[in-house]
């Protein structure tokens, strides 16, 4: 067992998990605008079927190495999508030469609204905090049990502060407020349903990771705060 004031060196795993989840996160982001008719009925943005992929990835990082490289990870995710969005804009805001004629869908595909991408960072930084924070939470409360409990539970509350605040602050005043829930309630479902499956995965590279690191991270004695966790 780990303090987080024992953790001071980064191993190369963890820096590959690290890679990966920025990665993930980038990539969502991109592809975010491509709309999924999963049913005649259901829409859902083309990113569902990898963003949860970044929450996985959140729950064996607080469970493994704790909240505070969680944190620290969660803040280059945002610093890493932040600059992204910001190259997108200044790209598309080059003169394009008259003789080239993707300007218009090179915009379409990269380009976003000040309202959406606001909409992102905050739906991305509750969630994954809030993920992370009732992991570490539950995993001293239960004293390492049930690992299943605490990422299904963290799962349930982060996707739910991601899928109301994108969701909400996106298209809120634009479309009906019925629709609205239901596209709320349609992606917060699958979000959680594609973690439940997941989780014997899930176990199995917590496990292998614990075994490899030799660390099993507990938070005791520690106040949860987005820009610094202290000890209490």
């Amino acid at each position: 067992m780990q303090t987080i004031q024992e953790q001071k060196n980064v191993s190369q795993l963890f820096m590959i998990i690290g890679i990966i989840f920025v990665t993930c996160l980038l990539l969502s982001n991109l592809i975010a605008g491509k709309m999924w008719a999963v049913t005649e009925n259901i829409t859902l943005p083309a990113a569902v079927i990898l963003f949860p992929v970044t929450y996985i990835l959140g729950d064996v990082f607080t469970e493994v190495y704790g909240f505070e490289r969680a944190r620290r990870l969660i803040w280059i995710g945002f610093g890493c999508s932040f600059f992204a969005v910001l190259i997108y804009l200044i790209t598309i805001a080059l003169p394009a030469p008259g003789f080239w004629e993707g300007q218009e869908h090179y915009a379409a595909v990269l380009g976003t609204t000040p309202r959406v991408a606001a909409a992102s960072f905050a739906g991305y930084l509750f969630g994954e905090f809030s993920n992370s924070i009732v992991l570490s939470r539950i995993k001293v409360a239960m004293e390492g049990r049930h690992l299943w409990v605490r990422t299904i539970l963290s799962t349930v509350v982060g996707e739910g502060f991601d899928s109301v605040l994108f969701i909400t602050i996106s298209f809120a005043g634009t479309m009906e407020t019925k629709v609205l829930l239901q596209m709320i309630l349609f992606q917060y479902l699958f979000k959680v349903c594609y973690e439940i499956i997941f989780t014997p995965l899930t176990y199995a590279v917590v496990g292998w990771i614990k075994r490899k690191e030799g660390i099993d991270t507990y938070d005791s004695n520690i106040r949860y705060r987005f820009l610094r966790s202290t000890a209490q």
